[in-house]
């Protein structure tokens, strides 16, 4: 199902809960069911397009691969090729659908896709604009944000046990003592910490001291709060969650400007 939601829009938490037990049964039998389409797309691609979401001057968007690599390469050329150190084919699939989903988020703010560059920090922007851009992937799911104004960072990710070992080496002691036991909840203080980073958009940081999000409340979707400290500044971040049955995103929420 495509839902889209409008800034200022109340999300009702029965309608919440239905569309991801939607989604749950979208994973377990993804040709069985016929989605409602709300935008118009090429018959040819079969786009699986599960969330846009709009904001004013901001949009962001989830898809779930189920093309092959020629039918997302037809979507994007004559822009955009894989490069030929790409050479997992599921990596190869990322490439090529995190662009297709940019060009759709483009297309839905009336916006010219012409490709993607990176500067020397390896972000991301959409050519030809000086707009921010930022992308995830952890196959077969692929998260982008776009915002014509504002720094921006998101991650995906799919809840992993190897997530156990890695948090004594990035998280903070207050934040590995929240997370406590959660696979779910270290999922989602990692993706902060990503979405940090890509805000930031340069390296060096390190996620222990650098990237810091404080302690927060598990559920389905919530608001946590992030910082950025660099010697003596700090910033701070808003940003959002939600866990999906398969996977947790987080983004950086816009600010008033």
């Amino acid at each position: 199902m495509v839902t889209v939601v409008r800034a200022g829009q109340r999300i009702d938490a029965v309608r919440v809960a239905r569309e991801r037990v939607q989604f749950l049964n979208f994973y377990l039998q993804p040709t069985s069911i016929n989605f409602p389409k709300v935008l118009t797309f090429e018959k040819l691609f079969r786009m699986p397009l599960e969330k846009i979401v709009q904001e004013p001057g901001r949009a962001w968007a989830l898809w779930r691969i189920s093309e092959t690599e020629s039918e997302l390469a037809a979507r994007v050329l004559p822009y955009e090729t894989v490069p030929d150190t790409l050479v997992h084919p599921n990596k190869r699939l990322e490439y090529l659908a995190g662009r297709a989903l940019v060009k759709t988020i483009m297309e839905k703010m009336g916006l010219s896709f012409q490709g993607i560059t990176k500067d020397e920090f390896g972000k991301p922007y959409p050519e030809g604009y000086d707009h921010h851009l930022s992308l995830s992937h952890s196959y077969p799911y692929v998260g982008a944000l776009l915002d014509l104004n504002q720094a921006v960072g998101i991650d995906l990710e799919q809840p992993k046990d190897k997530l156990f070992r890695i948090a004594p080496r990035v998280f903070a002691p207050e934040e590995l003592h929240d997370a406590g036991t959660s696979l779910t909840k270290h999922c989602i203080y990692w993706c902060a910490k990503e979405a940090l980073l890509k805000v930031y958009g340069k390296k060096d940081l390190v996620f222990s001291e650098n990237l810091l999000i404080s302690p927060f409340r598990e559920e389905m979707e919530g608001e946590i709060h992030g910082r950025i400290i660099v010697k003596d500044r700090v910033s701070m971040i808003p940003l959002h969650y939600s866990v999906y049955p398969n996977f947790v995103v987080v983004f950086n929420q816009s600010k008033k400007i």
